[in-house]
């Protein structure tokens, strides 16, 4: 039988003690922007994650592209499914580490709520379209579009816009910052979540593990779908050697097994053993740092991370995505589709505020509500517009 664990399974005695020192704590957390009274049965970070999982942006992600479009398929992942996904391996290393599950999840499930309609595609149009028209402004971030969202966009409560997330969830979401915007971020909030793009120190323990949880779930999940979309095969793949080395051992372990359950045993072994991976060299950079507590993490390097030779293969399997699938032609033709859908409907909701649905509730004359409007859309909703202003049908 195979000695690849299940993700999640019991690690032995590298794992740590939960609620360990080094982890985030609500009650030591930097709070809210708008302060609340707490919660009797839930922390503030259960509080959080129950918010995101209510809010529009993340119901919308049901319909916003991974990497194959939502027409294509069925059973290819969304960013709601990879968020789930992303959630589930972040609690399993969170468990094994000793840091906040429910801090991990709320990352997990918020990280993508900024994304555009048909994925990066999406976000490479908007913003070249903003940069166009203001080169000195914001542009489009996709990190700091999801910040955005759960502190500005989202309207459910009576007195505040936004989520009203705690510091620890919204540090964690903002994966990625240019300088630029950081800038802006600290002029608006001094010491806030853009402060550490400014002077170089680390986010919380949970927010690194989530970057990684991010990486080990879209590798292995791109895998899966690209082989059921025909677009990858299973020989192409045993070049990359993380792939060969576990297509071997189940090929091993059950010569008579094929099709799916193939592919899906070979991703599994794939998962967990990245995740363990994950576990045991952070848990020992985690016992020579000893920090003793959250807040000693930010001055340290980046803890959370893959053993060396993980942290290879994990680099071969991305070049290989790249090189296989994310510029396979079939994607790119597609691509570049939902590059123009997205451009044609910003050009035309700017030079033509009236062409804007009924549905647009916000400044009519301002460039950047047009753009939160666009990122909002699903596919659905960006391919009805375009048919709607163009009387052409997308991706015909």
């Amino acid at each position: 039988m195979h000695t690849a664990p299940d993700a999640g399974a019991p690690v032995g005695d590298v794992s740590m003690p939960p609620c360990a020192a080094w982890a985030s704590n609500p009650a030591r957390g930097r709070g809210r922007r708008r302060p609340e009274a707490e919660d009797a049965l839930r922390n503030a970070y259960q509080r959080d994650r129950d918010r995101i999982v209510h809010s529009t942006a993340f119901r919308r992600l049901v319909y916003k592209t991974q990497v194959f479009l939502n027409h294509e398929g069925d059973l290819f992942r969304t960013r709601l499914t990879h968020s789930l996904e992303v959630a589930q391996v972040g609690r399993s290393i969170a468990r094994g580490l000793g840091l906040h599950e429910d801090l991990v999840e709320a990352i997990s499930l918020a990280h993508d709520l900024g994304h555009t309609p048909f994925g990066h595609a999406g976000q490479d149009a908007l913003n070249h379209a903003l940069r166009e028209l203001d080169p000195q402004g914001q542009g489009f971030e996709h990190n700091l579009q999801s910040l955005r969202v759960v502190d500005h966009l989202e309207q459910q409560y009576p007195d505040f816009d936004g989520l009203n997330l705690t510091f620890e969830t919204r540090e964690g979401i903002l994966k990625h910052c240019s300088r630029a915007n950081a800038r802006r971020l600290e002029e608006a909030e001094p010491g806030g979540v853009g402060r550490r793009f400014l002077d170089a120190t680390r986010p919380s323990l949970e927010a690194q593990l989530c970057n990684l949880a991010d990486e080990i779930a879209y590798n292995a999940h791109d895998i899966d779908d690209g082989l059921r979309s025909g677009l990858l095969d299973i020989d192409a793949l045993r070049e990359v050697g993380l792939f060969d080395r576990f297509h071997a051992a189940v090929q091993r372990d059950f010569p008579a097994l094929s099709g799916r359950r193939l592919v899906f045993e070979i991703t599994r072994r794939i998962l967990s053993t990245q995740i363990h991976d994950v576990i045991a060299t952070t848990g020992q950079a985690l016992r020579d740092a000893a920090p003793a507590s959250a807040d000693e993490v930010r001055r340290l390097p980046v803890l959370v991370r893959f053993s060396p030779a993980m942290a290879a293969e994990v680099v071969e399997i991305k070049r290989f995505l790249g090189e296989r699938l994310y510029r396979h032609p079939q994607v790119l033709s597609t691509t570049e589709q939902a590059r123009q859908i997205v451009a044609v409907l910003f050009a035309a909701y700017t030079s033509d505020p009236a062409s804007l649905p009924e549905g647009f509730d916000g400044d009519r004359r301002s460039v950047r509500s047009i753009a939160d409007y666009l990122a909002g859309m699903t596919d659905r909703l960006a391919s009805r517009e375009y048919r709607r202003i163009t009387g052409r049908r997308p991706f015909d």
